[in-house]
């Protein structure tokens, strides 16, 4: 998601960090497994799904195109384009043979939605693949990374990469909020629209904030109720009182997952957007203390004086 809604700095992976979420893959699948196969270059990998893998060298990795190789066949749902994949994921610098990162490490797996805006390499590691699987991917860190490698992970341009993948739950991300509509509050804006986007908000019939919190439920979803830790997936849009246009949105790229509940985002946000259902859209005015703060942000032209406002809809949760 933007960095104008985070409050971290950009993350490693062209992903969204989750938060601890319990593995709860496929426990029948053929774990334990183990590969040096074709795609891997002689390179073993074994150990549980779900488990940090051993991973033995055959020397230095020399590739030249991408390979990918199932090392352990879980026997859970398939995973299809749109969906969203809680992984556990192992990275290797194929050159030095060391590793590079890890989130079994701090035991935070990540929640991936599986759609273009994902790099294709790791998109291939996870698309058409059955929960409860292991995935091996041998490739260049210009496949991987791009042009300049990963130098936060201590892969450099010239270098190869070792992916090893761990498919642990998967989820459904709706294609827009499902349920009963809600009238709206006096308080909130009008929307704007563009068939089912949600291209602005119209402040001319909207009273001025009173510096309190607000969130009101604009479609009440049927889906589970979204709790503190987990990773959401969501379409929002948000602009400052009065403002003439919105300030970020996601309505005309792809929709944003991060954790919620636990600092990731602005704090109006935790404090709303837990205990909704999937399926909602909620708004939300978030006074400057709910926001960011007395210094406000500049780079997106907001002060520490403006009462922002949100649409959100909540497409998944994990």
């Amino acid at each position: 998601m933007s960095r104008r809604l985070r409050r971290l700095p950009a993350l490693l992976l062209p992903i969204a960090l989750a938060t601890t979420l319990v593995a709860c893959g496929d426990e029948g699948g053929d774990n334990g497994g183990s590969s040096s196969g074709e795609a891997l270059h002689g390179i073993a990998v074994t150990g549980d799904v779900g488990k940090a893998p051993k991973v033995e060298w055959n020397g230095e990795l020399d590739v030249d195109d991408t390979a990918t190789e199932v090392v352990t066949e879980g026997d859970g749902e398939e995973v299809a384009d749109g969906d969203q994949v809680v992984a556990n994921i192992w990275i290797g610098n194929g050159t030095t043979q060391e590793k590079a990162y890890s989130t079994y490490d701090d035991k935070q797996p990540q929640t991936v939605p599986v759609s273009d805006s994902l790099s294709p390499v790791f998109k291939d590691a996870l698309l058409d693949q059955t929960v409860g699987s292991r995935v091996a991917v041998t490739t260049t860190a210009e496949e991987a990374f791009g042009e300049a490698g990963n130098a936060q992970m201590g892969i450099g341009n010239k270098d190869t990469v070792l992916l090893v993948v761990d498919l642990m739950e998967k989820s459904v991300v709706l294609d827009g909020p499902e349920g009963d509509e809600q009238e709206a509050p006096a308080w909130a804006p009008e929307l704007t629209t563009d068939g089912d986007k949600i291209t602005g908000l119209d402040f001319s019939k909207a009273p001025e904030p009173d510096g309190k919190l607000k969130s009101a439920t604009l479609i009440q979803g049927e889906g589970d109720v979204v709790e503190k830790g987990q990773t959401i997936t969501v379409n929002y849009v948000g602009q400052v009182y009065g403002g003439k246009e919105p300030f970020d949105e996601s309505y005309s790229g792809e929709p944003a997952s991060f954790a919620i509940g636990v600092g990731q985002v602005v704090p109006g946000w935790d404090k709303t957007l837990v205990g909704q259902k999937v399926g909602s859209r909620v708004v939300m005015a978030l006074p400057p203390k709910w926001g960011y703060g007395s210094k406000g942000n500049p780079q997106a032209g907001i002060k520490g004086t403006d009462t922002l406002y949100f649409v959100a809809d909540i497409l998944a949760a994990s």
